[in-house]
């Protein structure tokens, strides 16, 4: 079982964004910073799920039980109806659609921010990078 924390930070909304992963299990502690482009904060989000997504694919963590959790509520709405009209987040959702049926189990579940530290540590390093490549 695999337990994985999201975050994104924005400098600006729009503005340069990065996203932070944290993945921890019996024999795994990945701590994953990354700059990401000039989005929505909400926009941030979204490509923080998909950028973990896209990792435990790469890595071959697609058997595990995956546990996602997120302090974004509109990721985790929008992931749990498996629909948005927000044209905003259309492109993306559509990529984390196609990835998300390589996952027998995998659930995401929204945290309060005072749980998510870890991950708002590394997205605040994400956009640390991302700042530094403007």
């Amino acid at each position: 079982m695999i337990k994985a924390y999201i975050d994104a930070a924005t400098k600006g909304n729009p503005g340069p964004s990065g996203a932070g992963l944290l993945l921890v299990s019996d024999n795994l502690h990945e701590q994953i910073h990354l700059p990401l482009k000039t989005m929505s904060n909400h926009q941030a989000e979204f490509h923080a799920f998909y950028e973990l997504l896209t990792y435990l694919i790469q890595h071959n963590y697609i058997n595990e039980t995956i546990f996602v959790y997120s302090d974004s509520k509109i990721l985790v709405q929008t992931v749990d109806k498996n629909y948005t009209n927000n044209e905003n987040f259309q492109e993306i959702f559509q990529k984390i659609q196609a990835l998300l049926p390589n996952f027998p189990l995998l659930i995401l579940q929204w945290i309060p921010e005072s749980k998510n530290k870890g991950a708002d540590q590394l997205a605040r390093q994400g956009l640390q990078k991302a700042l530094r490549q403007h």
